[in-house]
């Protein structure tokens, strides 16, 4: 079984546990492009078997989120789990639309953006919040980042949230944004909410919840293929000498344009193959 499962992942599952109980299932090598936070919910693409190969394909790929931003309160790691650190009121103006939709709408575009200290970012070795842990400070650098579009959904005043849906580039930190959204609202404020509703290609209406998978073949009937991730890429067809020569990684001559292949041999697909400088070399072998 070889190809991509997309998930619909829980509240208060870890994206490892999940990859467990999937590998426990069809008993294949499973990973994934991306984690997600316990707390979030939504897409998580399920890499099995040789579809773990494709990771270096999926790793940066732009993000849609639908996210709930709690005004007036503060926490240690930005979001529900952390401990209140701080508590602010918040300015009545803080829930006009027209100032919300104005204040989110500046995030848009490319922008540098500070990390939470909570974040796997490694730092001279060690993971951000290794020393957040410790009660360590350290210099955090701001990474580029791109925000392409955010759309307000509702205020609460009573809640005191705003919710809103994101579409970002990898890297981007939807704690950080929500920190940031909330400064400038003149208070401050935390993620309580996250739902990934998409990375890259890969839909939430594609997903399947977790609970509903219960044996191998359940998996396998959701499971996309190497060749349907690669439907767009151009086809190549070798016939048998060249395909053996193919497959032991002798670099055939081919004077196409530079890039992705699906290399078929008799209509059967094969795998993927690139091509560099004129020459066509094996990448992932079914």
């Amino acid at each position: 079984m070889n190809g991509i499962i997309i998930i619909n992942k829980p509240k208060d599952c870890t994206s490892h546990d999940v990859v467990y109980k999937i590998k426990k299932m069809c008993n294949e090598k499973v990973g994934h492009t991306g984690t997600l936070d316990p707390m979030a919910t939504g897409v998580l693409p399920l890499l099995i078997g040789k579809g773990t190969l494709c990771s270096k394909y999926l790793i940066n790929h732009d993000k849609i989120y639908q996210v709930t931003l709690q005004l007036g309160i503060k926490t240690s790691t930005a979001d529900i789990e952390g401990e209140i650190l701080e508590e602010k009121t918040i300015p009545k103006t803080s829930f006009q639309k027209n100032i919300v939709e104005n204040i989110i709408n500046s995030f848009i575009g490319k922008q540098e953006q500070i990390p939470p200290m909570y974040s796997a970012i490694k730092v001279n070795g060690k993971k951000l919040y290794e020393y957040a842990r410790k009660g360590q400070k350290i210099d955090i650098k701001p990474r580029k980042i791109e925000i392409y579009n955010i759309e307000l959904i509702n205020i609460d005043e009573n809640k005191k949230q705003i919710e809103f849906k994101v579409s970002c580039s990898k890297g981007t930190y939807i704690r950080s944004l929500c920190e940031d959204i909330a400064k400038r609202l003149n208070t401050i404020g935390f993620m309580c909410e996250l739902k990934r509703l998409k990375v890259g290609d890969f839909d939430i209406a594609q997903s399947i919840e977790i609970k509903d998978l219960h044996e191998k073949q359940d998996i396998e009937k959701r499971i996309i293929t190497i060749e349907e991730l690669f439907k767009t890429k151009p086809k190549i067809e070798l016939n048998n000498k060249k395909l053996e020569l193919f497959l032991n990684g002798v670099q055939l001559t081919r004077f196409e344009n530079e890039g992705i292949y699906k290399i078929y041999n008799n209509n059967n697909f094969i795998g993927i193959g690139q091509i560099k400088n004129n020459f066509l070399k094996r990448d992932i072998i079914i």
